[in-house]
């Protein structure tokens, strides 16, 4: 084919679509080069990704970023929350402290929008091995009694649980409680049913299942005859 025919195949056969073509692309350009511009900030979660298996995060002092982002205001209006994503890559992770980078880059959104902020633009966590420890169960006891009658035992079925956690903190938890059971009024023994935890946040129970609490009573004289 002639340098003509080949310039004749590319440009001018069809023409008027490219050139339909054409123009709707540099109208749609132009549309969204020359819209307004609008900003919004948002508070949102930082998601952690690729935390190795035999690891914990034992430390939660930032979990959330603020991100101030900008674009066409059409699409800024339509922006919500769950839009934004900042997310962190934990591979490799060691126990111990470590400093992470929060930037631009981190931080997954629709398209036309641009970060102008990330604050933390660092932030701290602490690592430490996985633990998993079985640790009795304390319940937790109150009410009001008549005359006479005092709490004697107070039973736990069943009587331990199992955590798992940061080793630090799972070390140092020296049982579980349970909800507070209001046992008032019972004059000879009455069970309860009732949930364990352990305070720490960073720390959870293996396998979460009721727990029945028996609460015993006497006279406070019964032990004299």
């Amino acid at each position: 084919m002639s340098i003509s025919g080949v310039f004749h195949h590319l440009f001018v056969r069809n023409f008027s679509l490219k050139l339909i073509s054409l123009l709707l692309a540099f109208g749609l350009w132009l549309a969204v080069a020359t819209s307004p511009t609008a900003e919004i900030e948002s508070r949102v979660p930082i998601e952690f990704h690729n935390l190795p298996e035999n690891m914990e995060i034992d430390s939660a002092t930032f979990t959330e970023a603020q991100v101030r982002v900008r674009g066409p205001e059409r699409v800024i209006r339509r922006l919500r929350p769950a839009d934004i994503h900042v997310e962190v890559n934990l591979s490799g992770v060691r126990p111990g402290e470590r400093t992470f980078d929060l930037s631009a880059r981190q931080v997954r959104l629709p398209q036309d929008i641009d970060v102008v902020q990330i604050v933390p633009g660092q932030f701290q966590l602490s690592f430490d091995t996985l633990l998993k420890r079985t640790v009795k169960i304390r319940p937790r006891v109150n009410g009001t009694f008549a005359s006479g009658l005092r709490i004697t035992q107070i039973i736990a079925d069943p009587p331990s649980i199992a955590i798992i956690g940061p080793r630090r903190r799972v070390e140092a938890v020296e049982a579980a409680i349970t909800d507070a059971v209001d046992a008032s009024g019972t004059v000879d023994h009455a069970t309860f049913t009732t949930q364990a935890y352990v305070p720490d946040p960073l720390i959870q129970v293996v396998r979460p299942a009721p727990v029945r609490v028996t609460v015993m009573m006497e006279r406070e004289n019964a032990s004299s005859h």
